[in-house]
């Protein structure tokens, strides 16, 4: 018997069930003003601008393909009029259509790579088309950003059962585990040399881990057999060590030491990872035959109205879940000039890996809250709530 995540979360901890469909209703709600006037692409951000009786509203800015491929891949578990109603009138496969179309223009593997995960998920009879774009751009023995590595491994392991991606996925598998330095479970920024400046090649983000997590437990569901064992065990390993480091307060670290497995800089604490993308990883691994996780998803969803920074002074407590904007503010940080803290820790870690410049929290306390909403907080929260069985 399967059980929905959503079910199982209210087994579990019933309060954070209302919160988990709380939070899906902003998302629909909130999706359909992201789109720009056309309704074929979506916004990159929507920014908070605060009017003179102290109300919010919000202001489409930039465009994002990534931010667009990454709704659908969420939307698509919706029902069809709701799908239609995020986005644009289209169902997830419709939308797809303009993703594919545009392909032949995209450059960046990131963005090729998620359009093709989304093209395989949808079913799109230009699936071969878009993993040969995706090949394309993957220049062999090229250095690429973790991030984008992990979403080539998950577009591949999405599309195996339709197209013959065994040679590429192989070398995607291979080059996120190579990747590792060490004994350390922590994925670093890149697969390899020359796309970060050496005083901070050390230090990767949360989105380094949980990626290549969700990557490798989906290429080890994906494949015959026994799957591959050593895949799903770096994707344990992984998330093992960011929860053991999860946050009293049920925080998802942001910087870390990819070669001894530690924090370097917790804040930005982002409610896309409370919400969106730990739970999707983290349920993927589970779906794949992992661990189940489901304990630190709750703590970390947890935060999302009990938020341990804002609630130290009065004159900072504010929600992070705004209803009928339709919109959840996209982090707490530090607000210290240029990014110091973490280029101080940054720094000195490279050099002193146990260094931790305490002195730093007390002076640049996580006070501030960054009021923008991005796309795809909202289509990972779909596809980690409304996806998958346990």
């Amino acid at each position: 018997m399967t059980i929905t995540r959503l079910a199982a979360l209210g087994r579990e901890e019933p309060p954070l069930l209302a919160l988990a469909r709380r939070l899906l209703a902003v998302a629909e709600s909130g999706l359909p003003s992201m789109l720009l006037p056309g309704g074929e692409a979506f916004a990159f951000t929507m920014a908070g601008r605060k009017a003179a009786d102290g109300s919010w509203t919000l202001e489409r800015r930039g465009t994002s393909t990534r931010y667009a491929a990454i709704t659908v891949l969420g939307a698509r578990f919706l029902p069809e009029d709701r799908q239609r109603a995020v986005l644009g009138g289209r169902t997830a496969q419709e939308f797809t259509d303009l993703l594919v179309e545009s392909l032949p223009a995209v450059n960046n593997l990131g963005d090729a790579a998620l359009i093709s995960w989304a093209a395989a998920e949808t079913g799109h009879p230009k699936l071969s088309d878009a993993v040969a774009r995706v090949e394309a751009l993957d220049e062999e023995g090229r250095p690429q950003y973790t991030v984008e590595a992990a979403w080539v491994l998950s577009a591949l392991a999405a599309a195996r059962a339709t197209v013959d991606v065994d040679r590429p996925l192989s070398a995607a598998r291979d080059r996120l585990l190579r990747a590792r330095i060490g004994d350390s479970p922590l994925f670093p920024h890149a697969t390899g040399p020359g796309l970060v400046p050496w005083y901070r090649a050390h230090v990767s983000c949360f989105a380094d881990q949980t990626y290549p997590l969700q990557a490798l437990a989906r290429a080890h569901a994906s494949g015959d057999g026994d799957g591959d064992p050593e895949a799903l065990a770096a994707a344990e390993a992984c998330a093992a060590r960011i929860c053991e480091l999860q946050g009293d307060g049920g925080q998802w670290w942001w910087h870390y030491d990819a070669r001894t497995g530690d924090v370097v800089e917790g804040y930005p604490v982002y409610s896309v990872h409370q919400h969106a993308m730990a739970p999707t990883a983290l349920f993927d691994l589970a779906d794949a035959g992992g661990t189940d996780f489901g304990a630190p998803v709750r703590k970390g969803l947890r935060w999302m109205t009990d938020v341990p920074e804002l609630a130290e002074r009065p004159e900072h407590r504010e929600p992070l879940i705004l209803d009928e904007l339709g919109a959840t503010w996209r982090k707490v940080y530090r607000g210290d000039p240029k990014k110091a803290v973490r280029a101080a820790r940054g720094l000195g870690t490279r050099v002193a890996p146990n260094l931790r410049l305490r002195s730093l929290d007390r002076m640049y306390r996580p006070l501030s809250v960054d009021r923008e909403c991005r796309p795809y907080e909202f289509g990972w929260m779909l596809h980690a709530w409304q996806g998958g069985r346990i």
